[in-house]
């Protein structure tokens, strides 16, 4: 399993999955939403403290791929409008960089946590990104954001009876390529 790894869109998925949250949040839907323009490279080392990752994405690249929940089901026009309200009121077209600057290999080196700096919308703080690799060299993934330690103001809408919780998790599944 040791060596270095490049990911992306042909091998894996990005995505982010919010939810909903307010008064009116049977109104509003769980969103999936898959970043399509993406880059990693994963190092597994010997030791975990040889490990790393890098990942940068395009948030202008950021695609509607499911609505779960609310009123009515989410329809094609209503993909198109979620993703101009993401680029102009959420968070503006950009890159965003993950660098981990530590590593932790548990459960036979298969359960690898990096902690690391992520940097969006013009500022970086300290994020946790968990990656278990499996037997069969399936990848999958994740980390908790809580936009508003960037400068995000989560999504708000019927005057502020439904919103986008502050916290959405980044989930990236794949294979590990050889």
């Amino acid at each position: 399993m040791p060596g270095t790894r490049e990911l992306g869109p042909e091998n894996a998925s990005l995505r982010v999955e919010t939810k909903r949250g307010g008064a009116a949040a049977k109104a509003g839907h769980d969103l999936v939403i898959e970043v399509r323009s993406w880059r990693a490279t994963l190092v597994i080392g010997d030791d975990a403290a040889d490990n790393s990752l890098v990942l940068s994405a395009d948030s202008g690249s950021m695609e509607v791929l499911e609505g779960t929940g609310g009123i009515m089901a989410l329809t094609d026009a209503d993909r198109v409008e979620i993703k101009k309200t993401l680029e102009d009121e959420v968070l503006k077209p950009g890159q965003i960089e993950f660098k981990s600057t530590g590593s932790a290999a548990r459960e036979d080196g298969r359960l690898l946590e990096f902690q690391g700096e992520l940097s969006m919308n013009g500022k970086t703080h300290a994020l946790d990104v968990e990656l278990e690799v499996g037997t069969d060299d399936a990848l999958s993934g994740k980390a908790m954001v809580k936009q508003s330690d960037w400068g995000i103001k989560p999504y708000s809408g019927l005057f502020g009876t439904l919103k986008v919780r502050d916290e959405v998790e980044v989930v990236a599944e794949g294979s590990l390529p050889q």
